[in-house]
């Protein structure tokens, strides 16, 4: 196998045990860094905390599926390079998903020959390719978020915002479309304060409003806010 792969850390995720510690065992071989999860909930919080660069992923495993698990890995990585291992009977659902960006599925049982060659690809894009992360947002033609500096421009000049919209501009930005709770917002905004900022939310909202898009912050009745951002608006 490629020693340039050698140096990335990887994660299996695969539920039954036996199959599960026949392919770390071999994989040890070749990689410094090996992580096992059984179930999507676990292999996210590895995920989460380790960065792997790779990950081997069984499409049927509990919690969270694979390919829910990849969607929310997804969300905000688009770096990492991602096998997955399906059923002859998954193949047409998993080819549906082509927002999750594979670098290759194999159908199971996989062969260490054929686990081998689809490294050899994961090794091929890893030296030959690099993935840019988004640092600006498009709003609408002339309206933009740089993720770099958290300002919001309008027609190429910068928009005065308050600290505290930014905070609160951040955390939308941070995951598109996601309803934020008004806890979680409260907590973001202010995680030190036990008062009730409700009121001062809400006037923070009112103030955005005016300096964005016409309904492109939402509220969820009873829930939250989020960012509505569709392709047609």
């Amino acid at each position: 196998m490629n020693e340039t792969l050698k140096e990335y850390s990887l994660l299996f995720v695969e539920d039954e045990k036996a199959i599960r510690e026949n392919y770390v065992n071999y994989l040890q071989r070749h990689f410094n860094n090996v992580y096992e999860a059984k179930d999507g909930e676990e292999a996210y919080k590895i995920y989460k905390d380790k960065k792997p660069r790779i990950l081997i992923i069984d499409i049927n495993i509990p919690k969270l599926t694979g390919i829910e698990l990849v969607k929310k890995i997804r969300e905000n990585d688009h770096s990492a390079k991602i096998i997955m291992l399906t059923a002859q009977s998954d193949l047409k659902t998993l080819l549906k998903a082509a927002e999750l960006k594979l670098t290759k599925y194999l159908v199971k049982p996989v062969s260490r020959s054929e686990l081998k060659d689809a490294l050899g690809v994961v090794s091929d894009e890893l030296s030959k390719f690099d993935i840019l992360v988004k640092k600006v947002l498009k709003l609408n033609d002339t309206l933009h978020w740089n993720f770099d500096t958290s300002e919001l421009f309008g027609d190429n000049v910068k928009i005065i915002l308050t600290k505290k919209e930014i905070e609160v501009l951040e955390l939308f930005f941070s995951n598109i479309n996601k309803t934020y709770s008004y806890d979680e917002i409260i907590l973001h905004v202010w995680p030190d304060s036990f008062e009730d900022k409700t009121d001062a939310l809400k006037t923070i909202i009112k103030n955005l409003r005016k300096k964005l898009p016409k309904d492109i912050i939402k509220n969820v009745f009873g829930v939250g806010y989020k960012i509505d951002r569709r392709e047609d608006r």
